[in-house]
């Protein structure tokens, strides 16, 4: 049997950060580039939860996460294109987060996350 290094980490996170762990882990397993930038955009949608594209990104440059509303546009954009974000309507769209992203975003959160990394000459 192979012998498994282990860590364990315990600590507490604001509700915020645990959220953006979350989206941060996601994007790892899946190969997907965020930046810092566009994780608060996500995270302020998360937030706000499903709501219309102007009023998402007027309040986004309000918040200083981005200058313009066309660079909130184009964080969204990348987004939709890799699958995290939705877009719906045609007129006042709607904009929201993937549902198969899984996030829990309410209540009290433990998040339980296993890895295991097996050296190719134990398997």
């Amino acid at each position: 049997m192979a012998q498994v290094n282990q860590i364990k980490k315990k600590g507490v996170m604001s509700r915020n950060e645990i959220i953006k762990f979350q989206i941060f882990t996601y994007c790892f397993l899946n190969n997907i580039i965020l930046s810092e930038a566009d994780a608060e955009c996500m995270l302020l949608l998360v937030t706000s939860n499903y709501t219309e594209l102007h009023v998402f990104c007027k309040k986004a440059c309000e918040l200083k996460i981005f200058k313009t509303a066309q660079s909130v546009r184009n964080s969204l954009n990348k987004l939709e294109k890799k699958n995290i974000l939705i877009k719906e309507g045609k007129n006042k769209k709607k904009i929201f987060i993937n549902p198969s992203l899984e996030l829990i975003t309410e209540g009290n959160i433990l998040l339980n996350y296993n890895f295991l990394s097996v050296e190719p000459n134990q398997i």
